[in-house]
């Protein structure tokens, strides 16, 4: 195989940098690429906020622009004033919960946002005196594959669309018009899957922060069902490693998976975060799982995700550098120092 050209992004366009994912991705690049400037353009959505690039915001390689990835006039006019070579798209809707309460808003963000910002990459960086080196990287999900049972192999990058929620299905859209654009305009593009993240900034409606959030606010800790569903754990260092590598050095119009190689029931990272906080900042009587409340599971919850990272591991070198006991270690002690990320309204 011949090894794919290394992109070397200089002007690079955040969407959705002000959520979680964003946010660590933007701090990464900005703390490992001394000559990279970064635009990070957010919505600021109750999921994004500003407090998110507080140690940021400040750097004079980076700018913060308040807009939605609809907004077509705006997004070209990004792209072309600032010359914005890279494109890293995290930019969405991205609770299952919610997707099935309102899915409008998953259609408009994740199918027509993507959508948007491909026209105006397409307009501004294709045709005869546009050759400048340019990347159009698509953050997604490993969702968007189905479920799998117990004895199922993992996720490969060849495996079957099969979504389940208006999310996963959503992101599925995304995915096929991303790998669409690289085949009919030969728009540089890459998309990775990866599998649940946790870490530093997760809005308090995602399973971890809530069981810290509930924990430590003495309050009933949901747990959906029996809590034996299924998760491949990736923290968020190391997806911002990997999404940073598949931009420099992945090829262009290839799918890779991005994985924790690190599989747990829900109902056992519960316990092992409460076995955490009874450590750190013990109740004043009982322990923390006395606190664990089976709740009414999810409608078309999804049993099981499996990650398959081989692909990424062999060609370009990447591998998770936190154990799930080392990164969940790390992200109670983050909450329990920035009280104020598990205050915010759900």
């Amino acid at each position: 195989m011949t090894p794919p050209a290394v992109h070397v992004p200089r002007s690079i366009l955040v969407t959705g940098g002000a959520g979680f994912i964003g946010a660590n991705f933007v701090e990464h690049v900005l703390a490992t690429d001394a000559e990279a400037r970064v635009t990070t353009l957010d919505a600021l959505t109750y999921a994004g906020s500003l407090d998110n690039l507080d140690e940021v915001i400040a750097n004079a390689r980076h700018d913060f622009v308040r807009g939605d990835i609809t907004d077509a006039s705006m997004v070209r006019s990004i792209i072309a004033d600032r010359r914005i070579d890279t494109i890293v798209h995290f930019a969405a809707e991205s609770h299952v919960d919610r997707s099935i309460s309102g899915p409008a808003a998953f259609i408009g963000t994740n199918l027509v946002g993507t959508f948007t910002l491909l026209e105006a990459a397409r307009s501004e960086w294709t045709g005869p005196s546009r050759a400048r080196p340019v990347r159009f990287h698509h953050v997604s999900t490993d969702e968007v594959f189905g479920s799998l049972n117990e004895t199922d192999p993992p996720f490969v990058e060849s495996t079957p669309y099969a979504p389940n929620s208006p999310y996963s299905a959503s992101k599925a859209g995304s995915d096929h018009l991303v790998r669409a654009y690289h085949h009919t305009y030969g728009l540089p593009c890459v998309v990775t899957n990866c599998s649940n993240n946790y870490g530093p900034y997760q809005h308090p409606e995602k399973f971890i922060p809530t069981v810290i959030r509930s924990a430590v606010a003495g309050l009933p800790i949901p747990i959906y069902g029996a809590g034996l569903n299924v998760r491949d754990w990736l923290h968020v260092s190391d997806h911002c490693r990997a999404i940073d590598t598949v931009v420099r050095r992945g090829r262009a119009g290839q799918t890779y998976l991005v994985g924790g190689r690190s599989e747990h029931r829900n109902i056992d990272i519960a316990r092992q975060i409460c076995g955490i906080l009874d450590e750190l900042n013990p109740r004043s009587s009982g322990t923390y799982d006395e606190l664990l409340t089976s709740v009414t599971d999810r409608a078309g919850h999804d049993f099981r995700y499996a990650i398959d990272c081989g692909l990424i591991e062999s060609e370009l070198g990447w591998r998770a550098e936190e154990t799930f006991e080392s990164g969940i270690r790390k992200t109670v002690r983050w909450y329990l120092a920035n009280p104020r990320l598990l205050e915010r309204p759900l």
